[in-house]
């Protein structure tokens, strides 16, 4: 699972909460002198040679009290989405507190073409709607109970399975306080719900590098340093 995407314009890398501020000081050695300003619900980072990081607050309306809010423990829905599996969960902190985990047969695509390939699209169509009927079944069991107690949720997995719950009317508030985020994650198994669950501690820092020539040009540059 990478903890690192393309966004529009840059990349967002996924850092622990207590590593955030050590991120911030690589990320200026890297590129010079800072400027770190909180302005409403976001902090950014700018820096001399025009790079610039950002990423979400949890409260707090200066630099210090935002990162003793981002390492704050929270409780998290989780929802992972694969065509053909799911794994639903509740975690605290790191530790997943209650979670269902599900497969069902979805056969892949053939190329054979005519009646027996209608037949066969059919059967994928049927056992499709099962699996992600089966999933919305299971975030609805799990996560709308507890939506009161929950501080946000994560989702992850394919988007297209994910659309399917979200048009589910029984998911509408699970949908509402998720992030704009979606993991990338293999199959849903339990093990990938426990990494899940680490990940979504995680800070989302999105990077935006100015930079166009020299040695360091078009490198993922993650603030991590060498």
């Amino acid at each position: 699972m990478s903890r690192v995407r393309v966004v529009p314009g840059g990349r967002a890398v996924e850092v622990e909460p207590e590593r955030v501020a050590g991120w911030i000081g690589r990320f200026a050695e890297r590129h010079g002198e800072i400027d770190v300003r909180v302005s409403g619900r976001e902090v950014l980072v700018s820096a001399a040679d025009g790079a610039t990081a950002a990423f979400a607050t949890r409260g707090g309306t200066s630099v210090e009290e935002v990162l003793e809010k981002l390492a704050e423990p929270r409780r998290i829905g989780l929802v992972l989405v694969r065509l053909g599996g799911h794994s639903v969960g509740v975690a605290f902190g790191e530790r997943v507190e209650v979670s269902a985990t599900d497969r069902k047969q979805v056969h892949g695509r053939i190329r054979a073409g005519g009646w027996s390939q209608q037949r066969f699209a059919r059967r994928r169509e049927g056992q499709a709607r099962v699996a992600l009927q089966a999933a919305a079944d299971d975030v609805f069991r799990v996560l709308v109970p507890r939506l009161g107690q929950l501080d946000g949720v994560v989702l992850g997995g394919d988007r297209q399975a994910l659309d399917v719950l979200r048009d589910d009317r029984r998911l509408a508030g699970v949908f509402k306080m998720a992030e704009d985020r979606v993991l990338d994650v293999p199959e849903p198994r339990r093990t990938v719900l426990d990494e899940a669950a680490e990940r979504a501690r995680c800070v989302e820092i999105v990077i935006q590098d100015t930079r166009a020539t020299g040695p360091a040009a078009g490198r993922m540059d993650t603030g991590e340093g060498a």
